[in-house]
């Protein structure tokens, strides 16, 4: 029979990881947040610093603003959906790797093995999308909103389409 002394405690407990939990989400939201505004700032001192000081965007400054805008849709959806999604760092990895090459290939204008290099990496990359994106259509996770807590219905397999990520 639990003493007075046990229910005690256990409230504590009980307490302590409410607390833990709520102090948890306080600081994802907090980093997030952070995380966001820096990523909004950059992109806003890319785009003025193309406006003024270069007065034209070259493909390396498009490429860049592509990369904040990967960066800013998977903080986004991390918000919603507490889920990182990889497929958006396999994309921000292309985007950087066809930047390089680009800048590669401006700058020295010789073939060398470092664009084979760089151009397997987008290659494999690439595949690696291919297989994330065939994984999710063929095994869907089916993911919700944060203060979702209903589970999927009884005898009902999850579609494709139900998965935000596919």
């Amino acid at each position: 029979m639990p003493t007075q002394k046990d229910k005690k405690l256990e409230n504590l407990q009980r307490l302590s990881d409410r607390f833990g939990h709520y102090a948890v989400e306080a600081f994802h939201y907090i980093a997030l947040f952070i995380i966001g505004c820096m990523i909004a700032w950059s992109a806003v001192h890319t785009v003025i610093e193309m406006l003024t000081i270069k007065q034209y965007a070259s493909i390396d400054d498009i490429l860049l603003l592509f990369i904040y805008l990967e960066l800013g849709a998977m903080v986004g959806i991390y918000f919603k959906t507490n889920h990182m999604p990889v497929r958006f760092l396999i994309y921000i990895a292309i985007t950087a790797l066809t930047r390089l090459l680009i800048a590669d290939i401006q700058h020295h204008h010789k073939a060398s093995i470092d664009l084979v290099i760089i151009t397997g990496s987008i290659l494999i990359l690439a595949f690696a999308i291919l297989v994330v994106r065939f994984a999710s259509w063929h095994y869907p996770s089916v993911l919700r909103g944060k203060d979702q807590e209903q589970s999927l219905a009884a005898n009902r397999t999850p579609k494709p389409q139900d998965d935000e990520l596919a």
